[in-house]
């Protein structure tokens, strides 16, 4: 069986981070998942070489709602996951999200100036910068998608 490369292995390993997150931490990832605190810390450890299981990505991703791990995972074999309802959002989301995306972008470039100014990154930066590039490119792909939605049906931003 062929091997995924190590950039692969660490971008599974960042959606894995994020989805222990977004379930708000260790702990209460292995209550939702019915895996010890030990193991979960594993999964959320960047340099640990254990990756989660199917069983709980899949109770993870449906109690935070937002497919992390198998988005990374269909990437990984070339594909994409769709929404199923990707229209009818409202101008207050599109609005949201754009100043969200703004923020993330800010502390995407305040990130990397900070890991930059020496000229070297170290694997801590790369990991921090590695964090919050995941949380642009999702607040991005969600602004992207609510602006397809306006696109299809037109919204007014200003009354």
């Amino acid at each position: 069986m062929a091997q995924i490369s190590d950039a692969w292995f660490y971008r599974l390993k960042a959606a894995q981070r994020d989805l222990i997150k977004q379930c708000g931490g260790i702990e209460r990832s292995a209550d939702i998942s019915s895996f010890g605190k030990s193991t979960v810390g594993r999964w959320n450890n960047a340099t640990d070489a254990e990756l989660m299981p199917m069983t709980a990505v899949l109770l993870l991703e449906a109690e935070c709602g937002t497919p992390l791990v198998t988005s990374v995972m269909a990437d990984l074999n070339g594909r994409r996951l769709a929404d199923p309802d990707e229209f009818g959002q409202g101008v207050g989301n599109i609005l949201s999200r754009y100043a969200e995306t703004v923020r993330h972008a800010g502390e995407l470039m305040a990130t990397g100036a900070q890991a930059f100014a020496d000229n070297k990154v170290t694997p801590a930066e790369a990991t921090q910068l590695d964090r919050v590039a995941a949380d642009v490119e999702r607040s991005l792909s969600e602004f992207r998608r609510l602006l397809a939605g306006a696109r299809s049906e037109g919204l007014r931003v200003v009354d």
